[in-house]
């Protein structure tokens, strides 16, 4: 069987591992619009935490496997469309991911130096789209919407000591124009409360502990909680008692020299849901948001924001919007839910439509770890085995996989990356890197990637 794989980020590389080791027979090729692969491995996982991208060394195992091939640099819904896939190959699996963002929805958000938090990954990870963001970093305060793990990345990479950031991969522009940075304190703002944060406590921790930085945690956001969290679950508990320690935690002995030591805060700020971002008397930028105060109904992680009426105007001159990837419909031969942001799905299998599946955020929404996406790609994986050996898909020995794609291409004028392409490329970025003491330095023009391997 001939089964192809749409986008090679985790969700895409799990999906095919797991299909190539339960298929002795099985021949799977994966297709990536970028020329490079591994998706938000390399550009969503903040580049000091160079642990998360040790996926990477499985990934690539399963890409070297004569059984598997990669193709870079193809679009698909543009160079080659859902369709034509599904006459070359005997299973499609749709794993392409989440490439916008949600939208706040508010007056203002268009403003210069109103940013989405995946923009400003994208800049910082070097994702081609965003590498010419050029962040407005000349203010001291620095807003972000949202209290999940991404929106803490931001933050951390916004207050970091350049020492730290330099070891890293994160790419020489970013860096450069951190080093000019003015931000001095951030604020991440929730609708909810304490009890909701999205969070993990390996990134809270990382936050509190960071170096030349305080945490500013106000003790009345988290009076009676104590008990609320009694019978939490064990993460939720444990997640809710250091923040509550460190709000309670009294500046230490000598404030002046600790103040002098730490010259930069960041704090949480809970049951504000953004109103407006208000412009400066120019119109060119922001210089804060109106937030209205909510209070909450329910409990748990169902507990809704309801604003109260009151507001309250909170001053910055930077706004990261950190509330949510979103998936965007592929091709139309493709159903898709635009109000959830997915591909309609059970298990995997794409509703009325045999033979096509999906994995990953595009499957079930943009949320979880790594971890998360590996399951649930074993679990759509199992879905194309199970129809492969049951019979419920057409076998016809006349799908030839690539062969017949191919064609297609070239007749479209796209020639497509290869994996050893990848590791040329690969190899290039590291001894770019090893030259300034980074473990690589990113390419961030496709255009630059394709002269190098002589496209």
């Amino acid at each position: 069987p001939r089964v192809c794989v749409v986008g090679s980020g985790p969700a895409g590389f799990y999906t095919a591992q797991h299909i190539l080791k339960h298929h002795g027979g099985a021949q799977v090729d994966i297709y990536e619009k970028l020329p490079v692969p591994f998706g938000l491995v390399r550009f969503g996982v903040a580049p000091d935490h160079p642990e998360v991208k040790n996926v990477i060394n499985t990934f690539a195992q399963t890409a070297r496997s004569e059984r598997c091939a990669y193709y870079g640099n193809v679009t698909v819904g543009r160079d080659v469309t859902v369709p034509e896939l599904q006459q070359a190959y005997h299973a499609v699996v749709l794993s392409y991911g989440a490439e916008d963002n949600r939208v706040l929805g508010i007056p203002g958000e268009n403003l210069p130096s109103v940013y989405s938090a995946r923009a400003f990954v994208g800049w910082y990870n070097g994702l081609p789209e965003n590498r010419d963001l050029k962040p407005d970093l000349s203010c001291e305060t620095a807003l972000i919407l949202g209290h999940g793990n991404v929106a803490l990345d931001i933050a951390r990479i916004l207050l970091s000591p350049l020492q730290l950031l330099r070891k890293t991969d994160i790419t020489d522009s970013s860096l450069a124009a951190l080093a000019c940075s003015k931000v001095k304190r951030v604020w991440l703002v929730g609708r909810r409360g304490p009890l909701q944060v999205a969070f993990t406590i390996k990134e809270l921790r990382e936050m509190i502990n960071l170096p030349g930085t305080r945490a500013v945690l106000d003790p009345a956001d988290f009076t009676g909680l104590e008990n609320a969290v009694k019978d939490a679950p064990r993460p939720r508990k444990r997640l809710t008692e250091l923040m509550i320690k460190t709000a309670l935690e009294k500046p230490r002995e000598k404030p002046v020299e600790a103040q002098a030591a730490a010259p930069r805060e960041w704090g949480l700020k809970f049951q504000r849901s953004p109103q407006e971002v208000l412009p400066t008397p120019d119109g060119k930028r922001a210089r804060g948001v109106r937030m209205a105060l909510t209070r909450l109904e329910g409990s748990g992680d169902s507990a809704r924001a309801i604003p109260t009426g009151e507001v309250e105007e909170l001053e910055c001159g930077l706004v990261l919007s950190s509330i949510g990837y979103r998936s965007l419909p592929l091709d139309p031969a493709v159903p898709f839910d635009t109000q959830r942001g997915i591909i309609p799905n059970s298990s995997g299998r794409v509703e009325g439509v045999p033979g096509l599946y999906c994995s990953g955020w595009v499957k079930r929404g943009p949320t979880g770890v790594i971890i998360t996406t590996m399951n649930d790609s074993f679990d759509t994986a199992q879905s194309v085995l199970e129809d492969l050996q049951g019979g419920v898909l057409d076998m016809s020995p006349s799908k030839e996989g690539f062969g017949a794609v191919e064609s297609i291409l070239s007749s479209r004028g796209v020639r497509p990356v290869s994996f050893s392409d990848w590791e040329k490329i690969d190899a290039a970025e590291v001894a770019r890197g090893k030259a300034v003491g980074k473990p690589r330095e990113k390419i961030v023009d496709p255009a630059e990637m394709l002269r190098l391997i002589g496209h």
